[in-house]
């Protein structure tokens, strides 16, 4: 007989990424990039002033485009828009409506893909697989009982299902805000499934 079995273990996440941008506009494209650098310098040695290394700063994406107004059907250039994106990562969860204020207060215009995850991802799976192999057999028991047969608990074929990546996402806006931004992280639902084979 073949069994599907399926485990999950849930954990507190103790790493999260978050996506900064620092948008830019300027008819002239150079006035529009030194701006932007000034601006995206800031927002970096603020977060080095929050304690967080420079090796955990990294810059993902940085864009130029023409942009343009339609009047009367014509089109007519408006300026550049630059935009320099950043993933800043820290294992201090609590902070990260902090990390977001200051990042925001000194430059930041944009804030997405807050991202939460474990580190050590590979150990929790483990966990999870055991508990995916020990429900497989007790399915097997059940129906092996249930059609009053003799099994035998020892696999002949295992196979280790596809697994998605175990992350929680936030995905915010820059808003005017009073306060500071909060952030609650959640936890994280690690799953693995097997496909097994028993003999009876």
């Amino acid at each position: 007989m073949t069994v599907i079995g399926n485990g999950s273990l849930s954990v507190e996440p103790n790493i999260v990424q978050i996506q900064l941008e620092v948008v830019t506009e300027n008819k002239q494209l150079s006035q529009a990039q030194k701006e932007n650098a000034t601006a995206m310098n800031q927002v970096i040695e603020s977060l080095l002033e929050l304690g967080i290394g420079r090796e955990n700063i990294q810059t993902i994406s940085y864009t130029i485009y023409p942009q343009y107004d339609y009047i009367e059907g014509k089109k007519i250039f408006r300026g550049y828009e630059v935009t320099n994106a950043i993933t800043v990562k820290t294992t201090n969860i609590e902070e990260v409506g902090n990390v977001i204020d200051v990042a925001v207060e000194n430059g930041a215009t944009g804030v997405s893909n807050i991202h939460f995850t474990v580190e050590n991802q590979q150990l929790a799976y483990q966990e999870a697989l055991s508990l995916a192999l020990r429900d497989s057999l007790a399915k097997a028991q059940t129906m092996a009982q249930t059609m009053q047969l003799q099994l035998d608990p020892n696999p002949i074929k295992i196979i280790e299902q596809g697994r998605d990546q175990p992350v929680a996402y936030r995905t915010l806006s820059t808003i005017e805000s009073t306060g500071s931004t909060p952030i609650e992280q959640g936890q994280i639902t690690i799953t693995a499934t097997v496909s097994v084979q028993y003999r009876y």
